[in-house]
């Protein structure tokens, strides 16, 4: 193995996603400012969304290595296409209840009674809820009326969806789910690295299992791995284990370009390795604005809080009956602008959260207390 061979202390690449080998790209970055956002706001969903392989466990594994469980009761629940009440079942399951023989009925009430227990113990309580795309609506209404339950006017349980793209469509595109979508306080996909990470990954995964640099990677090597991944995590893991797999059986101490597209051509041959699309794109904005995100942040002197329309409702463009191209441009124009416009304000509002935290330490939710 090439583990063996170079010294290391184990698998850097395994496709298991482990949170120890957590790498933090753009992407994921902003995806951990919304999983903070979201645990400091203690109520509501936050939806997390990627293409297979882009690290949705990986992010959510760090996250809860990054929480003091004394203060916040987690369950994570990998999701099958279950009924409302099994789907209750295994919650009650993840949280540790003994929910045989009971009825619908009665296993919302135990629930909610555990939620509260936790409550009245300065817990609170967080479920994880990994693919998404397979839950029915009906699971997803379940998920819902668990949101309601309150105490003293504070939610119970709050709730992390993830789940692939098409879960995103499916949650803000049915008609049944609109009062789901009112209790969604963030959402983010997360996109492929970007070619500029691709090395930093590598060398990141190689230094958490005693990496001495050897071997060593080569521009075109690094430029040829983002090319065939598509800078997909889990796609770059599979080329960089066949490639170091090489490096050990012809003793190499310098991975190049020619080493990569050998293994490629390999594995093509070998049918365990499909090119990536060319220019996968994030999904689409879907057709129904998603809800309102409320930002609030305490200073040591006042409290104010910032509205967000998420993203706000486009302006409704008249088209004039039948085909007409320039006024669709014109409006696909106004949309691709919004959109920047809607960036822009999220990067602001991104940079006053850390601002503050920068600014007040002890007043803003840390890394490793999120649960506070």
């Amino acid at each position: 193995m090439y583990d063996q061979y170079y010294g290391l202390k184990g698998r850097p690449f395994q496709l298991t996603p482990d949170p120890h080998f957590y790498f933090e790209s753009a992407t994921h970055r902003k995806a951990m400012s919304y999983l903070g956002y979201g645990l400091a706001q203690g109520e509501g969903f936050i939806v997390i969304t990627g293409d297979i392989g882009a690290g949705k466990t990986t992010l959510v594994g760090h996250l809860m290595n990054n929480i003091d469980p004394n203060r916040l009761t987690a369950a994570k629940l990998v999701s099958t296409a279950v009924s409302g009440e099994a789907l209750l079942q295994l919650i009650a399951e993840q949280f540790g209840l003994d929910w045989e023989g009971l009825g619908k009925a009665e296993l919302l009430s135990f629930i909610e009674q555990f939620l509260r227990e936790e409550a009245r113990a300065g817990r609170r309580t967080l479920l994880i809820v990994d693919e998404g795309q397979n839950l029915p609506v009906a699971a997803l209404e379940e998920l819902r009326m668990l949101s309601n339950f309150q105490l003293g006017g504070h939610s119970l349980l709050q709730i992390f969806l993830l789940g692939q793209p098409e879960f995103r469509a499916t949650l803000f595109q049915s008609a049944t789910l609109e009062q789901l979508r009112q209790r969604v306080i963030a959402t983010h996909h997360l996109d492929p690295m970007e070619p500029e990470e691709v090395e930093p990954y590598i060398l990141h995964r190689l230094g958490k299992v005693g990496w001495s640099g050897n071997p060593t990677f080569a521009p075109d090597a690094i430029s040829l791995l983002y090319q065939h991944s598509d800078g997909v995590p889990r796609r770059l893991n599979v080329l960089v284990s066949r490639v170091l797999l090489l490096g050990a059986l012809e003793k190499l101490g310098r991975i190049t370009g020619a080493h990569v597209r050998a293994v490629v051509a390999e594995m093509s041959a070998d049918g365990g390795f499909n090119q990536p699309a060319a220019a996968a794109p994030s999904p689409a904005p879907v057709a129904r604005p998603e809800p309102e995100l409320v930002l609030t942040t305490r200073a040591p002197e006042a409290a104010s809080a910032e509205k967000l329309s998420w993203p706000p409702a486009p302006e409704a463009a008249p088209i004039a009956p039948g085909p007409n191209v320039a006024a669709l441009e014109a409006r696909i124009a106004a949309l691709e602008a919004q959109i920047s416009d809607h960036d822009e304000v999220l990067r602001r509002v991104l940079d006053l959260l850390i601002e503050w935290v920068e600014r007040d330490p002890a007043g803003a939710p840390q890394m490793n207390n999120w649960a506070a």
